[in-house]
Formats: C-alpha cells, sequence, structure tokens
C-alpha cells in the first residue's frame, strides 16, 4: 500500500498505473468498480469484506471515508494492487468542503465502460439513488441490520426511497429461504392459506420474508418474535397440513412436509462477504425485490393507520 498525503484524483490514477507496472501487470482484468462509503471506525472491517467478495469479482475497489466537514479540503489516500487482491484498491479520506461533493473525487476513478456499485456497510443515505454517489451507480447496496440502531425503522426508509437497483443485504439474507420455500411448495402443490415467521423481534429479513410472502401467496402472514439466532421459524398452513421450516442453531433446518418424513436442511447464516458476492453477481434491478419492498411499505402503513384509529 502506498499512502499519498493531500493529494488528488489524477495523483491515485496514476498511482495505479504504476502500481500495476511494478507488479509486471498491465493490463487490467477488472469487471467493475466497488465502491463503499463508510466511517473511519467501520473502514478496515468493510475492506476485509470487498477484499474477500473480490476473489470472485475482480474489481476496483475504492473506499471512501467521510470526515470532518470542516476546514479546507483535503484528500488522502492509501493505494494499492496485489497482496490477496485480483483487483485495485484505494482508501480514500475526504475531509474538509470535498465530504460535500465525494462524487468529484470518485467519478475520475471509475473504471471506463464497466458497472458501477456503491455499497453501504452500516449507515446508508435514506434515498440511495439521489445520494451523490449513489448517482454514479447501476447497483447500490445498503444493509438495514447493520445501522446501530433502528434497524426497522431504515429498512422501511429504503422501502420508501425504493429505485431500480436498490437492494438491501436483509433481502440477501433470505435467498436462501426464499428457494427452500418454493421447492417445498413444489413438492407438496397444496394451496397455503396462511403462514407464519418467527425471528428476532428487530429482524429487517424477517419482516421482509413475512412480506415477500404475502405478495407471492395472497395470504395473511403472521410475524412472531422470538430469541433467535435470526428466522428461526416458517410455517404455511395448508388444508392438508403444515409445512415448517425450523432451525434453531443459525446452522441446520429441518423441513417437515404433510405426509413426508422430516428432512435436515443445511441452512446456515451466511457471511457479509458471501452476501456482498451474491449481490455483485447480479448488476441488472431486482423486480422480486421492488414488489416486496411495495408491499412491505403497504403493510406499515395499513398498521400505522390501524394504530392510529385504535387510539381515536
Amino acid at each position: 500500500m502506498i499512502e499519498l498525503l493531500e493529494t488528488t484524483s489524477s495523483q491515485i490514477a496514476a498511482e495505479f498505473v504504476r502500481a500495476r507496472r511494478k507488479a509486471g501487470s498491465p493490463a487490467m482484468g477488472m469487471v467493475m468498480t466497488l465502491v463503499f462509503v463508510v466511517d473511519e471506525e467501520y473502514a478496515e472491517a468493510a475492506m476485509a469484506t470487498a477484499r474477500a467478495a473480490s476473489r470472485e469479482h475482480p474489481a476496483r475497489v475504492l473506499g471512501v471515508i467521510l470526515g470532518d466537514g470542516r476546514g479546507s479540503p483535503r484528500v488522502d489516500a492509501k493505494v494499492g494492487i496485489g497482496s490477496g487482491w485480483t483487483g485495485e484498491t484505494a482508501m480514500i479520506t475526504l475531509s474538509g468542503a470535498v465530504t460535500k461533493h465525494p462524487e468529484s473525487v470518485v467519478l475520475p476513478l471509475l473504471l471506463p465502460d464497466s458497472p458501477v456499485v456503491v455499497w453501504w456497510p452500516a449507515k446508508a443515505p435514506d434515498d440511495p439513488a439521489a445520494d451523490p454517489l449513489g448517482r454514479l451507480a447501476r447497483r447500490r447496496i445498503t444493509d438495514a441490520a447493520a445501522v446501530p440502531t433502528g434497524k426497522a425503522k431504515a429498512m422501511l426508509r429504503q422501502c420508501d426511497s425504493y429505485a431500480p437497483g436498490n437492494t438491501d443485504l436483509a433481502w440477501t439474507r433470505i435467498t436462501s429461504w426464499r428457494a427452500l420455500l418454493a421447492a417445498a411448495l413444489d413438492q407438496t402443490r397444496a394451496k397455503v392459506t396462511s403462514a407464519s415467521v418467527t425471528a428476532e423481534r428487530i429482524s429487517p429479513s424477517a419482516d421482509l420474508l413475512s412480506a415477500w410472502l404475502a405478495d407471492r401467496l395472497k395470504v395473511p402472514v403472521d410475524r412472531k418474535s422470538s430469541g433467535g439466532p435470526g428466522i428461526t421459524r416458517v410455517a404455511l398452513s395448508t388444508r392438508q397440513g403444515d409445512i415448517t421450516i425450523v432451525r434453531t442453531d443459525g446452522k441446520l433446518a429441518t423441513l417437515s412436509s404433510p405426509g413426508e418424513p422430516d428432512r435436515p436442511v443445511a441452512l446456515k447464516r451466511r457471511d457479509l462477504d458471501e452476501l456482498l458476492s451474491e449481490e455483485l453477481r447480479r448488476l441488472d434491478p431486482d423486480d422480486v425485490y421492488a414488489r416486496t419492498v411495495k408491499r412491505m411499505l403497504a403493510n406499515a402503513q395499513a398498521d400505522s393507520r390501524r394504530t392510529k384509529s385504535a387510539k381515536s
């Protein structure tokens, strides 16, 4: 890693070229630019996650730390390639007035003619698509479960500001649940009359799973609480009996279907780099996610109206 103090975008770009030549790899084999925006305290963890994801998706990774907005504008960076990376990396710290215009630093560093993904590992803007960096991206990845407080409200804000290309890792966390439930329904072929999702009291993923079931099955879905970890039980009620998936340890689940013996199913809670890698495989808008967040927002608004009506 080469440290550049009080630098510019052109100097960072020149360092990328110099580092490639020094490593004997003048050609670029990267398929995208991954930008993540993070506070300094989370920067190293985010870079480690991006490093793991880059093994599957060679990328130019630009970490952006928005520092103190007071004082004169300043750009510092640490730049490098190799050492376990399949692409290039720069950790860029902005301070002063430039924190209000981070796109002015990032835009010249984007790989030409390749997709751009922006990821907020912790706190994200209320409207990612309107964010100065978010406007540069084809895909914008947030994580409502990673905010320190107000996870449920953070998820609803993302639902309210949804734009094509947005996604949240709370949605990615339920990919395996959705696949297993869909497979179970294909085998049973029984009409579902109601459903329930049991999880930790505050779980954006469980809220999304409930909304997805309600949207796809057109049935009422009861959201229940448990001690976790994560989602612990999903039940689909049919006239032939209940289809249930129970996972109490975050690793192994038991699938029960009417007329069938119980089956153990691997359903491990995945690490952050696995979730990010999954999202980087898909760069087109996720229509299913779009319908799910619309349903989740509608459910929340209906609950709010009922609460107000009950109080009055």
